[in-house]
């Protein structure tokens, strides 16, 4: 592989990385299973993680 391309290669890498943490993401916060069940049992009005 050339020097060009290598070059090239990792700066665009660099740049696809940055542009990805900018998006926003849609998944939900994970929650663990213990704090689902403990949800379940009869805390359903507060969420064990809050920020």
């Amino acid at each position: 592989m050339s020097r060009k391309k290598k070059v090239k290669d990792s700066i665009v890498k660099r740049a696809k990385k940055a542009s990805d943490k900018q998006k926003p993401t849609n998944k939900p916060r994970y929650i663990s299973k213990a704090d689902r069940a403990k949800l379940a049992e009869g805390g359903e009005g507060s969420s064990p993680v809050e920020e």
